[in-house]
Order: structure tokens, then C-alpha cells, then sequence
């Protein structure tokens, strides 16, 4: 292939790529938008962010929630930009904009449900599933994220701490003003969104890694070849009492062959060592496509 053709490929996948990306930023800003205008901008929960003063702001003063969280990104903008560099807010641009646009955009939507509690449930799942997915693109909402870098410049804290700070400052002036019960449900909210958005990041893996110690590990890995169809890794090591060398196999598998991989080591070396514990992803050949 001619060099001039090569690189033309090579601009075509990469604005299919860009454009992917957009696509998908757009999408999750929508889905969070979604989430704030039909459960918690309707019942004051503010679960922490720049986007949840301005559900404070929009209940005392009338003040657009999207002209809000626009007027409040530009100057974390301006600072970051000034002293950590244009690298650092890139990639928050475009969610930046459109989490603004978006809230405008969809605030006909009606709430969905009278009840608090749901409120503080469904909104935290979807702003958490459209946030998780901005995060998947490789985009930001900026807000608190930037807050908490500058904080991190300034003061010392640590990234999460600032976020934290920065998210449960925001809580405590909604229970100040709307009381302690929506307090505790924008806390209820944050928790959810939090987690939903491991979920999207992480996926539902339910996947082991097991280090199997024994003498016979050329048969153990011959079964899980055979009988499980995973793959294995040979590690080498000694035993810290004995100073002699120990036959150690790595294997990650899913949680549904756990007991049939103990029973293949049961029964090969009823003596084997085996840990196993929790994988919170596994990419590569046989599990979730390297990204």
C-alpha cells in the first residue's frame, strides 16, 4: 500500500473513531439529562456535582439548571486550563457542553413518579448509566472532576477526597436548604450513581482467578485444557519454610466452573494450595474484547 493511501486510512479511522466517541457522549449526556429532569430536579435531590447546585439554585432562585452548570464549568475551565494545561480539560469539552444542552434540551420531560424515595433510586441508575457511559467514550462532564484536580493542586488532597469534598458540600447546602430527608437521598442517589457507573466501567463480571500450588500441576492444567477449555499461566516460586520449588498455575475462569476446577484439583492433589478470588475484569482471548 502506497504511503499517501495509509495514511489517508489511517485519518479515516481516526475520525471514525472521534466520531464514535461524540456519538456515545451524546448519548449518555441525553440519558443523564433524562435522569435529572424526571426525578431528581422535580424533587430537589441534589446528588452532588456542579449539576446539583444547580438543581439547588433552580429551586430557590428560578435559575435554568443547564444555563447553571454551563456558567459554573467555564471558570473550572479557565483554572484548569491556566495551570494544569490544555491536556487535562480536552476530553471534558464536549461532555461539558452538551450536559448543559441536554438538560435545556430535555426539561419537558415530565417526572416520572411522586415518590422520593423512587426518585432517588431511578435518577442516581440513569445519571449513573448516561455518566458511565461519557466515561466509556473517554469524555467528561467536567464539574466536581476539575474541581477536585484543582483542589488537588492547591491544597494537597487527594483526587477522590476533593470529589468527595466537593460532592457532600453540594449535599449539605440541599439539606440546608430542602431539609435532612432530601439530605440523606441525594446521599442515597450519589451512592447509586457511583456504583452504577463501576457497573458500565467494569462490566458485570463474575469471573475468578485461582492460583492453584502443587506438584502435580502439569496434569491439573491438562484437565482445565481439556475439560474447561481455559487457558493457564506457570508461575514460578518457592516455599518460604521448605526453600524448595513449587508447581504454581494461574487460571482465570468464569464462577460457574469454580467447582468443577476444585474437583479437578480434588482429585489430582487432594494436598494442592488454592486461592481464589474475585476478578473485577478480565479482558483478552476468551472473556470481554480488549478496547
Amino acid at each position: 500500500m502506497k504511503p499517501c493511501a495509509v495514511k489517508t486510512s489511517m485519518k479515516r479511522l481516526r475520525w471514525k473513531k472521534i466520531s464514535l466517541e461524540l456519538l456515545g457522549i451524546v448519548a449518555g449526556t441525553a440519558v443523564m439529562a433524562a435522569g435529572f429532569n424526571m426525578f431528581l430536579i422535580p424533587h430537589r435531590i441534589a446528588a452532588g456535582g456542579v449539576s446539583g447546585l444547580g438543581v439547588v439554585l433552580f429551586h430557590l432562585y428560578g435559575l435554568p439548571v443547564g444555563l447553571v452548570v454551563l456558567a459554573l464549568n467555564v471558570p473550572l475551565f479557565l483554572l484548569a486550563w491556566k495551570f494544569m494545561g490544555w491536556k487535562v480539560v480536552a476530553n471534558s469539552l464536549a461532555g461539558t457542553l452538551l450536559l448543559p444542552f441536554m438538560l435545556e434540551t430535555l426539561a419537558f420531560l415530565p417526572p416520572v413518579t411522586e415518590d422520593l424515595f423512587l426518585a432517588s433510586i431511578y435518577g442516581g441508575i440513569l445519571v449513573g448509566l448516561g455518566l458511565g457511559v461519557v466515561f466509556r467514550f473517554h469524555g467528561s462532564t467536567g464539574g466536581t472532576a476539575l474541581a477536585a484536580l484543582l483542589i488537588n493542586r492547591f491544597l494537597g488532597w487527594s483526587s477522590g477526597q476533593g470529589l468527595i469534598g466537593a460532592d457532600l458540600l453540594i449535599i449539605l447546602l440541599a439539606g440546608v436548604a430542602f431539609g435532612a430527608e432530601v439530605a440523606m437521598l441525594a446521599l442515597l442517589s450519589l451512592f447509586i450513581t457511583s456504583k452504577v457507573i463501576d457497573v458500565i466501567q467494569e462490566g458485570l463480571s463474575y469471573s475468578k482467578a485461582a492460583i492453584i500450588i502443587s506438584d502435580r500441576r502439569e496434569e491439573i492444567t491438562e484437565r482445565i485444557f481439556q475439560e474447561l477449555g481455559r487457558g493457564a499461566t506457570f508461575l514460578q516460586g518457592w516455599g518460604a519454610y521448605t526453600r524448595s520449588e513449587r508447581g504454581i498455575v494461574l487460571c482465570v475462569l468464569p464462577q460457574y466452573q469454580v467447582s468443577r476446577m476444585k474437583n479437578i484439583v480434588r482429585e489430582e492433589d487432594p494436598g494442592a494450595f488454592v486461592i481464589i478470588g474475585s476478578v473485577g475484569e478480565v479482558l483478552g482471548e476468551g472473556f470481554q474484547k480488549m478496547e
